[in-house]
């Protein structure tokens, strides 16, 4: 029996007890998914289909804290001394046992924590340990979406196996793997791109980065190779993340079914530290421990605050930090802008730049859709940028518009915010005919102008014709992130001036931000939306990519003009 008073399961003091007590009186904060799956374990303890036996669970805890140490600062070369939570963690896993065939219960885990909490050195150590005292002749390997990332815990376990004497001289490392010279166990790394995946024979199995993975290909191998084992181990890990209807989104589905007992897998075990509610996040520093259980140990409550302040400025930054420091899942493609910040109604007459310099953007369309082109202009000792624009559209396009959308065009071509090419397709002559008009009437020249690569070959021949310099923008994640992100900084301040353009509105209200994760951010068409437009935003990104890469020459010409 178990008496919770004193974290006691049949005389042996228990990890599990003592994480759960500690909650119950408010010590510790957690939230309510792993309060959950802790009750859902203090009930088994009474269930007469299991036995609980923490000899394993405890022989691996002392093994982690006398052999294993940190080999990554703060903590460099200091004894890995367990946290609570991670001693509840590998308690409840090891510990839970069938009492008909007095086989270990659990066989997945689903870790999910936030960066920074240490997921990835405890993973490390617990297979050091089954590497050293599991039953021998075990295959453990590291997963992940490729090999770098894949050597992130398998380069850990290196580290810390040949910190320690005596295990370095057990084992034996080489380019293939780490070899155990006396009961024959491997650990080796595994990525998607792994070749030969099939027919091999893994007993435990770490995948980490799960929240990257958009199917099944990395880790069903795995657990293929594992379906002939009485005891397997996999451990899936992962902070939140960024793709939707991904395999981490599937199998926290129905991870919390069987939390919820709308699902019966007992040999799941569920550990999620996650919030209760995002407006808390906010509202109440303390709840912060819910999804960061190191919070104060390994990561700093100053980094924290630092990431809240980011995420309250940036767009990008809230939603890298909600899904990465809290495990808020964060849709790829939600909007990037609020009415409130692209909302300006200063307006200026272009006859103001007559004799200046600007940079010019397109976003070229063939067939049967809007053609966005535009010049960014500055004043001298004057931080904002003023966008001067035109549209294109062609004239069979209007044939599918009806009702209020076919009105609010013909409204845009009366007011003379879109030029109409005649038949089914964009004709770029128009386009560039305009750039030449502007400097033809109002002695606008322009320093370079940025293009897509879609369909631009005789575009930019009819540009460079015309004297005009260009330059290709790719639309990727890396190449106009960062005019973005300064454009939105722009924005919020009131910096950009695009004369109430009800276009340029109605392309900024649609566009959404994707985040990659590296943090970048790239502007798209809302999810499942392929004909919203958001033309105006992406010549507004792509005049801030050119303007970014010649700021000095830019602005001594517009200083010196």
């Amino acid at each position: 029996m178990y008496n919770l008073n004193d974290c006691t399961i049949n005389s042996k003091h228990s990890y599990l007890l003592e994480y759960y007590s500690k909650i119950k009186s408010g010590e510790i904060i957690v939230g309510h998914e792993l309060i959950q799956q802790l009750k859902n374990l203090i009930e088994d303890l009474d269930n007469p289909i299991y036995i609980f036996d923490n000899h394993s669970a405890e022989f691996r805890i002392s093994f982690i804290e006398k052999f294993c140490k940190h080999t990554k600062s703060p903590f460099f070369g200091k004894p890995f001394k367990l946290d609570l939570w991670e001693k509840a963690f590998i308690e409840s896993f090891y510990s839970f046992k069938w009492a008909e065939t007095k086989l270990r219960r659990f066989k997945k885990a689903i870790l999910l924590i936030a960066r920074k909490n240490g997921k990835s050195t405890l993973c490390a150590a617990i297979s050091l340990a089954e590497f050293f005292c599991g039953t021998g002749g075990n295959d453990i390997v590291c997963s992940s979406n490729d090999d770098a990332q894949a050597g992130i815990i398998f380069d850990e376990i290196a580290n810390m196996r040949e910190w320690s004497k005596a295990l370095a001289k057990r084992s034996h490392k080489n380019n293939k793997g780490i070899f155990n010279l006396r009961n024959k166990s491997t650990i080796k790394k595994m990525s998607e791109k792994t070749q030969k995946k099939e027919g091999r024979n893994i007993d435990v199995g770490v995948v980490d980065e799960v929240h990257e993975m958009k199917d099944n290909t990395a880790v069903k191998p795995i657990e293929q190779s594992q379906s002939t084992k009485d005891e397997p181990i996999l451990f899936l890990i992962t902070t939140e993340g960024f793709v939707n209807n991904g395999f981490l989104d599937g199998e926290l589905k129905y991870a919390r079914k069987v939390l919820d007992k709308e699902l019966e897998d007992p040999t799941l075990l569920i550990w999620l530290y996650t919030q209760d509610s995002e407006a808390e996040i906010w509202q109440d520093r303390e709840s912060w421990y819910k999804s960061n259980p190191s919070l104060g140990i390994v990561k700093k409550f100053a980094y924290l605050e630092d990431q809240i302040r980011k995420a309250q400025q940036s767009k990008s930054d809230r939603a890298f930090t909600l899904a990465k420091d809290f495990n808020i899942k964060q849709n790829n493609s939600e909007a990037w802008l609020m009415p409130e910040d692209y909302e300006n109604v200063e307006t200026f007459d272009i006859s103001e730049f007559q004799g200046g310099f600007a940079i010019g953007g397109s976003d070229l369309s063939r067939v049967g859709d809007l053609c966005s082109a535009r010049a960014l202009l500055m004043r001298k000792d004057d931080p904002k940028k003023y966008f001067y624009q035109q549209y294109f559209i062609p004239e069979a396009k209007l044939s599918f518009l009806k009702g209020a959308e076919l009105e609010k065009y013909k409204k845009w071509i009366d007011d003379g915010f879109i030029t109409i090419s005649p038949g089914a397709e964009n004709d770029f002559r128009l386009v560039s005919k305009w750039y030449y008009d502007l400097w033809k009437n109002y002695g606008i020249r322009f320093f370079n102008i940025g293009y897509d690569r879609w369909s631009a070959t005789y575009f930019i021949q009819d540009l460079n014709e015309l004297g005009f310099d260009t330059t290709k923008v790719k639309q990727d994640h890396g190449t106009l992130s960062e005019p973005y992100k300064m454009l939105e900084r722009d924005f919020k301040a009131k910096y950009v001036v695009y004369s109430n353009n009800p276009i340029d509105k109605f392309c900024l209200g649609n566009a959404s931000v994707d985040l990659n994760k590296n943090r970048e951010i790239l502007i798209v068409k809302p999810e499942g939306e392929k004909d919203k437009k958001i033309d105006g935003a992406v010549t507004m990104g792509i005049c801030y990519r050119v303007y970014m890469d010649n700021r000095p020459i830019f602005l001594d010409l517009v200083n010196n003009n």
